[in-house]
């Protein structure tokens, strides 16, 4: 009989090395990566959290207990008439974490990492506004349930009291694109810290937010009842049973609140989304 030689061996012993599959992952599992990415930085550095767990917190205490007696509204209860307010005001703060966040990752390098990648360029904003929508959803939590504490109710029922949280979210995701196209077109996070702070502060005061805009001076209060964050507050009153409707001298947006917050998330997100993916692309390469 004969005998095997060693190259019939060597053969008979060799075992097909499984193949490795190159392809880049697709788009859903990159901006779960990068959504991933940024609740790892959020667990380890939970500061971060503090627009939306500390700072309304605060709010609501200083209004609610310091200057609330002093405000007089149309609501039996001047908390649950602030409530809606403080979230709205949260809601437009949590846009600079995203703006923050982006910025950071622009001036150390971490964006042309991931261009080095073979990922889509999208993934980056995409999982960034997944992130902003997580992380305005907990500020969102924490203030419901601080309301409950203080006396807040949802008095309209299930389907209004998700509404108002609905319309809450869509006016949060509109808000993410503002801090898109600030955290790329500016060049430090100092400049992104005094231009949020310096444009949305006093768009969150100069509303019906902390107190009803009828006492205001006539242009104050054409101003105020214009602004897209008086319609959301309106809407999420009315919605939770919170406040009879708007009288009959306010403006058109606070007549037909939830129609108009609508329409504004979804103007500013027209009108910001492109100008942001822009800025984006234009920074990216450079």
């Amino acid at each position: 009989m004969s005998q095997p030689t060693a190259d019939t061996a060597t053969r008979s012993t060799t075992v097909a090395a499984p193949a490795v599959d190159l392809r880049p992952p697709g788009l859903a599992r990159q901006v779960q990566m990068m959504v991933w990415r940024n609740l790892k930085h959020t667990r380890r550095q939970p500061e971060m959290l503090t627009d939306v767990t500390i700072q309304p917190v605060m709010f609501v205490v200083l209004f609610a207990f310091v200057f609330g007696g002093s405000i007089q509204t149309d609501s039996s209860s001047y908390r649950e008439w602030l409530l809606p307010g403080i979230m709205a005001q949260t809601m437009a703060f949590a846009s600079f974490i995203v703006a923050n966040g982006l910025n950071m990752d622009l001036e150390k390098g971490i964006i042309d990492r991931f261009r080095s990648l073979p990922i889509s360029r999208g993934s980056v904003l995409i999982g960034r506004s997944v992130y902003g929508i997580i992380h305005s959803s907990i500020g969102i939590f924490v203030m419901s349930v601080t309301g409950l504490v203080i006396g807040w109710r949802i008095r309209n029922g299930f389907v209004d009291g998700v509404l108002a949280f609905l319309l809450l979210l869509l006016f949060g995701f509109a808000m993410i694109w503002v801090g898109i196209l600030v955290g790329s077109a500016m060049r430090s996070p100092e400049a992104v810290n005094g231009l949020m702070f310096t444009t949305i502060f006093p768009v969150t005061f100069l509303a019906n937010t902390f107190a009803p805009t009828e006492a205001m001076a006539p242009v104050l209060r054409t101003i105020a009842e214009w602004n897209p964050i008086s319609s959301l507050v309106q809407a999420m009153r009315e919605l939770w049973g919170n406040v009879p409707p708007a009288p009959a001298d306010a403006a058109l947006p606070l007549q037909h609140p939830v129609v108009t917050s609508i329409a504004w998330s979804v103007l500013i997100t027209a009108v910001i989304a492109p100008l942001a993916v822009r800025a984006y692309v234009r920074r990216t390469t450079d």
